[in-house]
């Protein structure tokens, strides 16, 4: 992992200026509600550089006459301090996680960089400042730019962002075993839920079973927060009360995935409440899983997003038709409006936007789906997907989702 992790610094190095520094931050949990914070999570630009899951960290790269440092400032605190929020990384544990020889405390960073801007001919400072939108909140990235440009107007502030999510796009092998055993939790994960799925439960009480499952199984956390939508709720993309009836004669669709090493599975499947499909469920979910099933066989490198969304829509309109939903294939949009996936990797929505063409050791998810909320269905179905160097790879494959298969596993 040492050498990985050498190999993408080294890469990043060597896409910027010279006589600049690049700093990283690891973030840390924002307040929730009184002195609760919400659960930490790393940032995953500085996570995927360094190895490392701490809070209250920061990396700093610097190069100067083409020559590349590299250093990482760690938390301290007193021992009395650890004894009520547990030990702190040592500096051999970092060096050893992290395989940077520089260790230095994080109260030192503003004095470093201080002496470096004095003495040294530090024309830029590279850092990460992803925005959501344009309402989001200041990360501490952004802030600390504030700072920087109050304090040093001379230097000019780069964003590192996007040369680090192209470095992101295309998963070495480690990674991919990484999601590998996500998705093998998953499909654990929903077995379980499709075993206990009766009429009557509440959509989180069969929630609860897919997160026992993951948890014996050693996962931490899920990767995003579970979409159980039973009936009509399945027909709203993004929901996630989970507090529905789960009726007779309904259809669920559950969204999900779990994080393996902070690499992501997202997987969607929707089955039968009571283990049986209707003539008319039955109907639409083929129609679906035509469309999924054609839009991966397509999958190959060279291919633009753009044409994957394209394809999978006018399939999605041939079986709307078939269905007696529509009579034009732009009318689809009623009952299909949203993208064919996302890349996948670190986040569940992972980086590289919407577009791009796709190249090996990229991994993308391809989510067909079709919304009748006058009837009560809404369907979707997710794989996980590798681009090989020839075509594909569905790393989801294991996990059950043609009609005949759920039914005999249900029943």
């Amino acid at each position: 992992m040492i050498e990985i992790l050498k190999s993408r610094r080294r890469k990043l190095g060597a896409n910027i200026k010279d006589d600049s520094i690049i700093v990283l931050f690891s973030g840390e949990a924002p307040v929730s509600s009184g002195d609760q914070r919400y659960t930490y999570t790393p940032q995953r630009n500085f996570y995927y550089l360094t190895n490392i899951d701490r809070p209250k960290m920061a990396y700093v790269l610097k190069k100067m006459n083409g020559v590349i440092e590299h250093h990482l400032f760690i938390e301290t605190v007193s021992e009395v301090e650890e004894k009520w929020t547990g030990k702190r990384l040592s500096k051999e544990e970092a060096h050893e996680i992290s395989g940077i020889k520089s260790i230095l405390p994080i109260c030192e960073l503003e004095n470093v960089l201080g002496r470096w801007l004095l003495n040294d001919r530090i024309e830029s400072i590279y850092l990460d400042l992803e925005r959501g939108s344009y309402h989001h909140p200041d990360t501490v990235q952004i802030e600390f730019a504030k700072q920087l440009k109050e304090k040093y107007p001379f230097v000019r502030l780069e964003n590192v962002y996007h040369d680090i999510t192209k470095l992101r796009l295309i998963k070495s092998e480690d990674e991919i075993e990484n999601m590998r055993t996500a998705i093998e939790k998953t499909r654990i994960g929903i077995e379980s839920l499709m075993k206990a799925s009766k009429p009557g439960m509440l959509e989180y009480q069969l929630e609860a079973h897919y997160d026992f499952a993951i948890k014996t199984e050693g996962v931490k956390k899920t990767s995003f927060h579970t979409i159980a939508a039973s009936g009509v709720n399945a027909t709203v993309l993004h929901y996630d009360k989970n507090d529905s009836v789960c009726q007779d004669g309904d259809l669920i669709l559950f969204d999900l995935g779990c994080e393996w090493n902070y690499y992501c599975s997202d997987i969607s499947r929707t089955f039968p409440i009571n283990g049986k499909f209707t003539d008319r469920q039955r109907a639409v979910y083929q129609a679906v899983l035509d469309a999924q099933l054609a839009t991966i066989e397509i999958i190959k490198p060279g291919l633009p997003m753009a044409e994957v969304n394209e394809f999978a829509r006018r399939k999605l309109a041939e079986g709307c038709k078939k269905l007696g939903l529509i009579e034009k294939d732009e009318e689809v949009s009623r009952y299909y409006y949203h993208g064919i996936g996302h890349y996948l990797g670190l986040d569940t929505h992972d980086v590289g936007g919407r577009g791009g063409v796709l190249q090996p050791g990229m991994v993308i998810t391809i989510e067909p789906g079709l919304y009748i909320e006058e009837e009560g269905i809404g369907i979707r179905i997710e794989d996980d997907i590798l681009v090989t160097e020839d075509g594909y790879e569905n790393l989801s494959k294991d996990i059950i989702k043609s009609i005949e298969d759920i039914e005999a596993f249900m029943n």
